[in-house]
């Protein structure tokens, strides 16, 4: 659908042409597909028309026809079909595809595409084969068990989407040659210990050295071990159980 998509401009790891984010750089010309993250058209029902590929991300997603005409692209979940009817809002059913508010999912149900304030839009839980599971309630708060195994809170009006992301054999899948690799705008990586000093903290030294330091650096300098999360950031108190890394 030539509406929903736009070119997407090439960074290759740079801002204002300094590398900020190494091993980027190629790949081939990209749409941008926009995915409709927030499902903002409530008690409409939506018919699946194809599930499509998304160069920009690991999972599938599925262009839908709402009954008043209009077009939007959704992440696929796992079991969606076409010809399938998706609907948002609170009176929609407890099946896969469908955005309800966490106040109406019951505890256990698998979600993904979590809103962290409501209205934003999805943020948590969006790659191929993830999937998170309502923990429990509290007063005011609904308990979620996130892929990384962290139990968080999350306000009862954000909205999620029932099932587990579409496309689980992503993480299986084999990369034949390194030809697709740089087709997909991601360049070599080299190991820090087998550069030079100029070129990574942890080059130098006479021979299979190793590191050489005390403890391990990111090329900028800056340390990488340990909990490099913020000391006091905004989400901890909404933490109930997990590392904050």
């Amino acid at each position: 659908m030539k509406n929903l998509m736009a070119i997407l401009s090439k960074k290759s790891g740079r801002s204002k042409g300094r590398v900020t984010v190494r091993h980027q750089g190629g790949r081939q010309k990209r749409y941008l597909r926009m995915i409709d993250f927030k499902r903002d058209k409530k008690d409409i029902s939506a018919r699946v028309e194809a599930i499509e590929y998304d160069p920009n991300r690991t999972a599938s997603i599925a262009r839908v026809l709402y009954s008043d005409g209009e077009r939007r692209y959704t992440l696929a979940p796992f079991g969606l079909k076409e010809g399938d009817f998706v609907t948002s809002g609170k009176n929609s059913a407890l099946t896969s595809g469908n955005s309800l508010p966490l106040s109406l999912i019951p505890v256990g149900t698998v979600i993904h595409n979590i809103e962290i304030n409501p209205g934003k839009g999805g943020q948590l839980v969006k790659g191929a084969g993830s999937a998170a599971t309502i923990f429990g309630r509290e007063e005011g708060a609904i308990l979620i068990k996130l892929p990384s195994g962290q139990i968080k809170r999350f306000k009862p009006d954000c909205y999620a989407t029932i099932g587990q992301v579409g496309n689980p054999e992503k993480k299986s899948k084999n990369v034949k040659k390194a030809g697709i690799k740089r087709r997909l705008g991601i360049r070599p990586t080299v190991r820090g210990t087998a550069q030079n000093p100029r070129s990574h903290p942890h080059g130098g030294g006479e021979g299979r050295s190793g590191v050489g330091m005390k403890y391990p650096k990111t090329p900028w300098g800056k340390p990488a071990v340990g909990k490099t999360r913020k000391k006091r950031k905004y989400s901890d108190k909404l933490i109930m159980k997990g590392i904050r890394l």
